[in-house]
């Protein structure tokens, strides 16, 4: 049976790096879905409706420059509460979900919307104050004046965006496994998101 990890969660929550690590671990494919989101907002910054953006959208597109700054991230947040990107978005993750063998995918909203299914689910989180910290570090090492307190402001924003918007919101699954990583390292992080995939992984005669 395929194995699909469906990974959910606020902005620097760590998601992403334990999402490629679990990638690596188990030999699956990963897509950070945030990605998509950014490239559809990177193109509505250019002029382009973000609707059609969205139709349009191809993997080239997630290769292209500018998608990690902090301008495409607030605009990926504006543009992902449009339902009608979220819709031209579903099936280009869903396919990707099922690949054969499985898939690694992070988001806002993959575990409840895009693979309910999914055997493994988790939901990955830290304070506020510790995600704008991190923020802070990655922005500053890539040469982005912004401070402290604006990135957290920024957290905070996109938080309540993403919770509050009427369409597939930011929430953990049910039967998610909650991993908070405010006090954990890198290492502590992936090592308990590997035994969260271990105890509920489907074994080879499942399906």
């Amino acid at each position: 049976m395929a194995l699909t990890i469906a990974i959910d969660g606020p902005a620097a929550s760590g998601k992403g790096t334990i999402s490629k690590a679990l990638a690596a671990h188990f030999g699956l494919e990963y897509l950070d879905t945030g990605l998509l989101y950014r490239a559809v907002g990177h193109r509505m910054l250019q002029g382009e409706d973000p609707v059609e953006a969205a139709r349009r959208l191809t993997t080239a597109d997630l290769d292209r420059d500018g998608l990690r700054g902090p301008e495409a991230a607030q605009a990926a947040s504006r543009v992902a509460a449009i339902p009608e990107v979220r819709a031209a978005l579903v099936d280009f993750q869903r396919a990707f979900a099922a690949r054969e063998g499985g898939a690694v995918l992070d988001g806002r909203d993959i575990g409840t919307v895009i693979c309910p299914d999914a055997p493994v689910k988790l939901y990955v989180t830290a304070s506020a104050e510790v995600r704008a910290e991190r923020r802070h570090k990655e922005l500053a090492a890539r040469g982005h004046k912004a401070g402290y307190e604006e990135v957290l402001a920024d957290i905070l924003a996109r938080d309540a965006r993403d919770a509050g918007r009427a369409d597939a919101p930011m929430r953990a699954a049910g039967d998610a496994v909650l991993i908070d990583t405010t006090r954990l390292d890198v290492d502590e992080a992936v090592a308990q998101a590997i035994a969260a995939v271990e105890a509920r992984r489907p074994s080879r005669g499942d399906g």
